[in-house]
C-alpha cells in the first residue's frame, strides 16, 4: 500500500508544472503594473518652451519696474501716451518743453509745485523705462510667435494660449494708460488732495500683469518639464490639489488687495503689527457711507483686510506643508511644497517689516516681487501634481 500511495503522488508531480505556474503568475503580476514612460520633448517644444520662460521673466522684472515707478511717485511724469512710444528728450530745451507739460496736471499743481527740472528728470525717466520695457515684451513676444506660428512649431491648443497672451499684452499696454489718466484728471480740487490714480485701475492693472505672467509661466512649465503622473498610498486621501489651488488663489488675491493697498497709501496709516494702533479692530474701519465704500476705499479697512489676507496665505501654505509631510510624493512636488512654506513666510516677514518701517522704498519693492515669487512657486505645485492619483492602503 505504501509503494502504491508513493507512485500516486509522483504521478501528481508530473502532472502539475509548478514552476510554469509560478512563472506565469508572476508574469501576469508584472503586466498588471502601470509604468510610466518617459515624456520625450522635442527641439521645437524646448525652444517654445524657453520663449515662453523669457516672457514670463520679462514680465515679472515688469512688475517689478511697476512697483518702483509707483513707491517713487513716478507714474504722472509723463502725460502722454503714443503706441510706438515718446522719445527721451536729449536737450535742455525738449525737457523744458516736457516739464511745461507736467507743470499743467494736479500733481504739480497740488504736490510738487516746488520741483525743479532736474528733480523732473528723475521721476520722468523711471516712467519711461516701465513704459519702454512695456513696448519690449510686446516685441519679444510678437515676433518669435510669427516665426513660430509659420513654422508650425504650435499645436492648437499652444496656439489659442498664444492669442490669448497676445491680447493680453495689448490690452495691459491700454489699461496701463487707461490708469495713468485717472491720475491726470482734474478731479482733485481740494488743497489737502492728494493726486494719485484711480486703486480700481491699479488693481486691475497689476492683476492683468498676474495673469499674464501666470500663463506664460505655466506654458513655460508644460513645455520645458512636462507633469507626470504618479500614485500616493494614503489611509483617507485628503484632497491636495484642492490645498494647493487655495493657496495659490489666496497668493493671487493677496496681491490685488496689495494694489489697493498701495493705491490708497493704506501701508502709512497703522505701522504697527500685529495690533493697528491700540486695538485688534480699529474703530474708523467703516466710516464711509454706504459701508460697500470701505472695502476698497478707506485706507483703515484696505490695510485691515490685506492683513487678513495675508495670514491666510501664510495659514494655507503651512496646512499644506504639514498634511504632506507623512505622504511619499516625488522630490520635484516634495521641493515646490517647501518652497511655497518657505516663501510664504518670508513674504508675510517681507510684509510686517515693510509695514513697520514705514513702506520704504527698497523693502515695499522686495515685498512686490515677493509675492511674484510665491505664486510661481504656488504655480509650480500645482503643475507637479497635476496628475495625482490615490491608491487606498
Amino acid at each position: 500500500m505504501l509503494r502504491m500511495l508513493q507512485k500516486r503522488t509522483s504521478m501528481v508531480k508530473l502532472l502539475v508544472p509548478r514552476p510554469r505556474l509560478n512563472t506565469t503568475i508572476a508574469q501576469t503580476t508584472i503586466k498588471e503594473i502601470p509604468t510610466i514612460k518617459q515624456v520625450s520633448i522635442s527641439k521645437s517644444e524646448k525652444t517654445v518652451g524657453r520663449w515662453f520662460l523669457g516672457v514670463s521673466g520679462m514680465v515679472f522684472v515688469a512688475v517689478g519696474l511697476g512697483g518702483v515707478t509707483r513707491l517713487t511717485e513716478s507714474g504722472l511724469s509723463m502725460v502722454t501716451w503714443k503706441l510706438t512710444g515718446e522719445r527721451m528728450p536729449r536737450s535742455q530745451e525738449e525737457w523744458a518743453q516736457e516739464f511745461s507739460k507736467y507743470q499743467q496736471y494736479p500733481e504739480y499743481k497740488l504736490k510738487n509745485a516746488s520741483m525743479t527740472v532736474e528733480e523732473f528728470k528723475f521721476i520722468y525717466l523711471m516712467e519711461y523705462i516701465h513704459r519702454m520695457w512695456g513696448r519690449a515684451i510686446g516685441g519679444f513676444f510678437l515676433v518669435p510667435a510669427a516665426y513660430f506660428w509659420k513654422k508650425g512649431y504650435f499645436c492648437p491648443k499652444t496656439k489659442n494660449s498664444v492669442l490669448l497672451l497676445g491680447t493680453l499684452i495689448g490690452l495691459q499696454g491700454l489699461m496701463g494708460w487707461y490708469m495713468v489718466k485717472s491720475g491726470l484728471e482734474n478731479r482733485f480740487e481740494d488743497q489737502n488732495d492728494v493726486p494719485r490714480v484711480s486703486q480700481y485701475r491699479l488693481a486691475s492693472h497689476l492683476a492683468a500683469a498676474f495673469v499674464l505672467y501666470a500663463l506664460s509661466l505655466s506654458q513655460a512649465m508644460s513645455k520645458l518639464f512636462p507633469s507626470e503622473p504618479f500614485v500616493v498610498k494614503a489611509k483617507k486621501a485628503f484632497n491636495i490639489k484642492g490645498l494647493s489651488h487655495m493657496t495659490k488663489g489666496m497668493v493671487f488675491l493677496t496681491a490685488v488687495s496689495g494694489a489697493f493697498v498701495a493705491g490708497l497709501d493704506a501701508g502709512l496709516v497703522y505701522n504697527s503689527f500685529p495690533k493697528m494702533g491700540d486695538s485688534w479692530i480699529p474703530d474708523d474701519m467703516w466710516q464711509f457711507k454706504p459701508i460697500q465704500r470701505n472695502i476698497t476705499e478707506n485706507p483703515t479697512t484696505v490695510q485691515f483686510n490685506h492683513r487678513i489676507l495675508g495670514i491666510t496665505t501664510v495659514s494655507l501654505a503651512t496646512a499644506l506643508w504639514l498634511v504632506t509631510r507623512r505622504m511619499q510624493l516625488p522630490k520635484r512636488a516634495n521641493w515646490a511644497i517647501n518652497a511655497v512654506f518657505a516663501m510664504a513666510w518670508t513674504q508675510a516677514t517681507l510684509g510686517v517689516t515693510t509695514l513697520l518701517n514705514y513702506v520704504p522704498v527698497p523693502l515695499a519693492t522686495a515685498h512686490q516681487s515677493g509675492s511674484l515669487v510665491l505664486l510661481s512657486f504656488a504655480l509650480w505645485l500645482s503643475h507637479e501634481i497635476r496628475f495625482l492619483k490615490y491608491l487606498p492602503k
